[in-house]
């Protein structure tokens, strides 16, 4: 047994860390500084950067705010952002409380009348990530299924078209999908995937568990992978010989009318 890292310290502090959605870019972090509904735990610098203008301004905001400054090389900045091409040596740290790792959400769900998750399997347009995750915080739905491989990075442009309703929501965090329902499935959960043949129609369908709606990519649907786990598949059927959606469209759909 480690002590140390069972102590209450350790455990809060790991918690802590495991909600914090990192944002670069100078113009990004600017109106994050701006907006005092956000809870920032720390301000990146590079320490190559030039005084003046903005990167002075996101200092000073910094300073008003009681918000700890750290200097990096332009390496170690790069390794915090993951993107030294647009970071601009600024980044910064905002806790969000519903940014967490799915197995931890997992042991406290599910619960009597659990709302619906959706899951995103092979999202990678920007734009769509972050108008499904603005469509799924305002909905009843409970949150955001989100692996790290195969759907597009959280970034500012991501940001910017979740018109900020990133950070007020439950996204669940996994690797892949495929590794991750399985865990779902034990705890209760049914798998329901989005389809154009062989499903039942959304507005017919009646899930007796928790459910977990999966998007798949864009062009391509959802994986074998995924497929092979779900026990459900639900469409919105067409008019006028239109064959489908955009997704963020049908991610909006679901979200509201799954429940």
């Amino acid at each position: 047994m480690n002590h140390q890292t069972d102590s209450p310290e350790y455990l809060a502090r790991k918690s802590l860390y495991n909600r914090l959605i990192t944002v670069y870019g100078r113009k990004p972090v600017m109106e994050i500084l701006s907006d005092p509904a956000l809870q920032i735990f720390r301000l990146h610098l590079a320490e190559s950067n030039r005084g003046g203008g903005i990167v002075d301004q996101i200092k000073s905001l910094a300073t008003q705010r009681n918000i700890e400054i750290c200097y990096h090389s332009r390496e170690q900045l790069a390794r915090i952002s993951r993107n030294s091409k647009q970071d601009q040596g600024v980044a910064c740290d905002i806790h969000s409380a519903g940014y967490q790792p799915f197995a931890q959400a997992l042991e406290q769900l599910p619960q009597p009348q659990q709302q619906p998750l959706i899951a995103l399997d092979g999202i990678t347009n920007p734009q769509n990530l972050g108008m499904i995750i603005r469509s799924v915080t305002a909905s009843p739905a409970y949150g955001l299924l989100l692996p790290s491989k195969g759907c597009a990075d959280i970034s500012p442009l991501v940001i910017k078209a979740s018109a900020g309703t990133l950070f007020k929501g439950n996204i669940l965090r996994c690797d892949t999908l495929a590794s991750a329902l399985p865990a779902f499935i034990e705890k209760g959960f049914e798998i329901c995937t989005l389809s154009s043949h062989q499903a039942t129609p959304l507005a017919e369908f009646k899930p007796q568990a928790p459910v977990i709606y999966v998007l798949g990519n864009e062009s391509e649907g959802v994986s074998r992978e995924v497929a092979a786990l779900s026990q459900h598949r639900v469409g919105i059927p067409m008019a006028n010989g239109v064959e489908s959606l955009n997704v963020a469209v049908t991610a909006a759909l679901i979200a509201f009318n799954g429940c």
